[in-house]
C-alpha cells in the first residue's frame, strides 16, 4: 500500500483496509451542536456500507459517541456532584427484571470494591417504535449509571 509519510496527527501505521469509520471533532476540544450534526451527517452518508438488515429498519448498531453535558443532567433533576467529579456510563442489560437487577447489584459491588462511590442509576428513555423487527426482538433494557471517586476526571473515565 502506498501511504503518505507520518505528519502531524496522521500516522500511516494506523491505516487498515475497512469501510465504515467516520470521525468528527474539534481539535481544540470545543463543544458544539454543529459537531453532533456533522457526526449524524457522516452516519447518514455511510448507508452505502450495507449495514441494514432484511427488514430495512434494523441497522448494525453504528452510532455516535458524545459527551453528556452536565447541564442536561441538572435539567433532568439527576442528583450528581459538580461537573468533572463523577463519571457516567450506559448499561445494556437483560429485559428480565431479576436478571437486570443481578447485573446492577454485581456492578455496584465492584464499584465499592474499587473504592468508588455509586451514585445512582437512571432509566434511559427509548423509542422502540422506530426499531425494525429484528432489533426489537433483541432490544436490551438501557440504564445509565453514575459513579464518583476521589480521583481526577480523566482517571475516573478509564
Amino acid at each position: 500500500m502506498n501511504l503518505p509519510e507520518k505528519t502531524g496527527l496522521y500516522n500511516p501505521q494506523n491505516e487498515h483496509d475497512s469501510c465504515g469509520i467516520g470521525f468528527v471533532a474539534n481539535i481544540k476540544g470545543k463543544k458544539s451542536h454543529e459537531i453532533v450534526k456533522r457526526g449524524l451527517d457522516v452516519l447518514t452518508n455511510m448507508a452505502h456500507r450495507g449495514a441494514e438488515s432484511s427488514d430495512n429498519k434494523t441497522g448494525d448498531g453504528a452510532g455516535i459517541t458524545l459527551q453528556i453535558p452536565h447541564k442536561f443532567l441538572e435539567a433532568q433533576n439527576i442528583d450528581v456532584p459538580d461537573a468533572g467529579l463523577y463519571g457516567t456510563g450506559l448499561l445494556f442489560l437483560p429485559k428480565i427484571e431479576s436478571e437486570a437487577k443481578w447485573c446492577k447489584d454485581a456492578l455496584v459491588k465492584i464499584i465499592k470494591e474499587e473504592n468508588a462511590h455509586f451514585i445512582s442509576f437512571r432509566d434511559v428513555p427509548v423509542n422502540p417504535s422506530i426499531l425494525g423487527e429484528i432489533a426489537l426482538s433483541a432490544e436490551p433494557y438501557i440504564s445509565q449509571i453514575f459513579v464518583a471517586a476521589n480521583i481526577e476526571q480523566d482517571e475516573l473515565e478509564r
